[in-house]
């Protein structure tokens, strides 16, 4: 039997996904797990749904952060976002 707070986490996980739909399901499980190591110290096989549901809710606040509807993420409207993958180094000028 499900409970509350499982059903709680698998919410909230499907909530990240869908803000983060390029990442395949897998890779999110891997993140999670790499997470638990980071804040817990302990594997994602390793952790208690509570601790999960801990994990759940802060990369999920971490992802809306980052989404440019967040406030004071969207770009004004004559600036267009970066291609680059690190927009710090494109800033910076070339070597010759």
């Amino acid at each position: 039997m499900t409970s509350n707070l499982q059903r709680e986490a698998l919410s909230v996980l499907a909530e990240i996904w869908a803000l983060s739909p390029d990442v395949r399901l897998g890779q999110l499980f891997a993140h999670l797990g790499f997470l638990g190591e980071v804040h817990l110290g302990r594997g994602l096989g390793d952790i208690d749904d509570d601790e999960l549901l801990s994990i759940l809710y802060r990369h999920r606040a971490e992802l809306q952060a980052r989404s440019p509807s967040a406030p004071g993420n969207a770009l004004p409207s004559n600036v267009s976002a970066s291609t680059s993958p690190n927009p710090a180094k494109s800033a910076q000028p070339s070597k010759v």
